[in-house]
């Protein structure tokens, strides 16, 4: 089949883009063949993929500063993009945008113990961060299992949690500053080393704004002394209702472990072929951790683990050492490789009331019969932050569309017991049309109205979050 014809009109303004990009970076810094740019085509939601014009890779925030402005007067849209992890299209480009990449702004700034924080730029790695502090005894606490890869850039896009946001609260809760560059190429900073600023809270609004208001090139983050110790231990029981309701009773009974994390039947056999954990055959297993003294840590665990007797487990087992530590949580760090060897697969991320798990996981086995489609549900229980993944055959007709609906359909049951549609995955596009789901159109309208004025052009990280039809309608105003 022969290939369209380019648009001159597109291929005028390239040319164009690319020749003033290139008189402000460096020409390694500027992506413009056409091969090249599809590297960034998509992110971790892979069924989408559009190459954009062009990408750039900024080294520091005065070259993010410049690349904005010029798109700015071009009027061509901009894609923030960290590491490419985002599971909702976050970082899909259209093809008439430039990707704004933050891979190569690495760097440690500043490091202060005496107030606990640590100032970075916001391409470094999620994992870096507290490898930069470790060996001084502290921690980065958010943690997403992506970790090794994930940018700060886009935990503060999504506002990431992680297997420890239980204890100690996701990306919001750690973040104490940032320097933000908005489309015009303004450069502002927002909160800094403190507890609180004065003022608006600019800084909630930006945290989780999915790249709508600006690109954040710098981060002022609180940093943690490591905990004493801590230890798992892992519950395996005969259905999801009741490893369900076991989180639910740990929760009431006012105790507060440092995560607790669900796995199902598929999910356990899953890891167990590809990591080989040593988990027992059951249909739900729960990894639930506690950390602090050694006295503490007696304390906790053995309340919970006499709530989890009164439910009969299949298993009941309480590490003992580091490597056992190490090994209870091998198949929970592996879930998302595992499961990706059995099958193509989408990850949601609705979030509900730990209450209403029991419910919520029946309806999922529920709704899997009836569209024909496997579920594999792992996730940080402790929040209700469920993160069921559909698997289906990506080169099967029908497949996918089919999988959509399942997904869309178990994202409005969040919604319908009291959640709410993502709990740090973002909206992207995966979940931009379900927002009419949650909130009503004046609700919608307010916070479009504040894109409005960070992004009058409605520049920046376009056709993502708010309903195509509407936010259409908003750039064409």
């Amino acid at each position: 089949m022969d290939m369209p014809a380019p648009n001159p009109a597109i291929m005028g303004l390239k040319d164009r883009l690319v020749a003033r990009l290139l008189a402000v970076l460096p020409t390694d810094a500027v992506i413009h063949d056409e091969a090249e740019t599809r590297a960034y085509e998509c992110d971790a939601l892979t069924a989408y993929k559009c190459p954009p014009l062009a990408a750039v890779l900024p080294a520091t925030t005065e070259d993010v500063s410049e690349v904005l402005r010029i798109c700015h007067e071009m009027g061509v849209p901009v894609v923030p993009r960290g590491s490419g992890t985002s599971l909702a299209g976050g970082a899909l480009p259209t093809a008439d945008s430039v990707i704004l990449g933050v891979a190569r702004m690495t760097d440690v700034l500043e490091t202060d113990y005496v107030n606990r924080v640590i100032r970075v730029q916001t391409g470094r790695t999620n994992l870096s961060v507290t490898g930069a502090v470790e060996e001084d005894g502290f921690f980065y606490a958010p943690d997403p299992s992506s970790q090794l890869a994930c940018a700060i850039a886009g935990n503060i896009a999504m506002n990431s949690g992680g297997a420890h946001c239980l204890k100690y609260g996701v990306t919001t809760n750690n973040l104490l500053g940032v320097t933000m560059v908005t489309m015009d190429g303004t450069v502002v900073e927002i909160g800094g080393a403190h507890m609180d600023a004065g003022g608006l809270d600019l800084l909630g609004l930006v945290c989780g704004s999915e790249g709508q208001l600006g690109v954040v090139t710098e981060a002022t983050l609180r940093i943690l002394p490591k905990p004493e110790g801590a230890r798992p231990v892992l519950m395996g029981y005969d259905s999801n209702e009741v490893a369900g309701q076991v989180v639910s009773d740990i929760i009431k009974a006012g105790v507060l472990p440092v995560a607790i994390e669900f796995m199902d039947r598929p999910c356990i056999r899953a890891t167990e072929a590809f990591a080989k954990a040593g988990y027992p055959d059951c249909e739900a297993l729960l990894i639930v951790e506690v950390e602090g003294s050694d006295a503490e840590i007696d304390e906790q665990l053995g309340l919970i683990t006499q709530i989890a007797r009164k439910h009969n487990p299949v298993e009941l087992r309480e590490s003992t050492s580091a490597e056992e530590s190490a090994r209870i949580w091998l198949g929970r760090k592996s879930a998302f490789g595992a499961m990706g060897q059995i099958n193509d697969y989408m990850c949601l991320d609705g979030t509900i009331p730990v209450s209403q798990l029991p419910y919520v996981l029946r309806r999922i086995g529920e709704m899997s019969k009836d569209y024909g489609l496997d579920v594999g549900n792992v996730f940080h229980a402790g929040d209700g932050n469920m993160h069921p993944l559909i698997l289906f055959d990506a080169n099967k007709p029908g497949d996918l569309e089919r999988c959509e609906a399942f997904g869309a359909d178990i994202l409005r049951l969040c919604v319908e017991v009291g959640g709410c549609l993502t709990g740090e995955h973002g909206v992207g596009i995966e979940k931009r049309d379900l927002m009419v789901d949650q909130f009503a159109p004046h609700d919608l309208d307010i916070q479009m109205a504040v894109k409005d004025v960070f992004d009058p052009k409605w520049l920046l990280n376009p056709a993502k979050v708010f309903p195509l039809a509407a936010s259409a309608a908003r750039r064409a105003a």
